[in-house]
């Protein structure tokens, strides 16, 4: 079963702000939305928390090298 999060949880698991957050996904780097309702979108959180995980694999690929 998919488990949807929304705007606030997604800025707290990532730390990123809102702009920052449109900003990645604009330049498709970061997994878009699922449009819920006219004014209501939320993601998947199976996709945030792979973004995350890549995010600490590259940053401790670069330490290693």
């Amino acid at each position: 079963m998919a488990v949807l999060l929304k705007r606030p949880e997604v800025r707290e698991r990532t730390t990123l702000s809102d702009s920052a957050l449109y900003r990645l996904i604009n330049k498709g780097e970061f997994p878009p939305p699922i449009q819920l309702g006219p004014r209501a979108v939320a993601w998947l959180e199976e996709e945030v928390t792979a973004w995350i995980e890549s995010k600490i694999e590259a940053s401790r690929e670069k330490e290693a090298a």
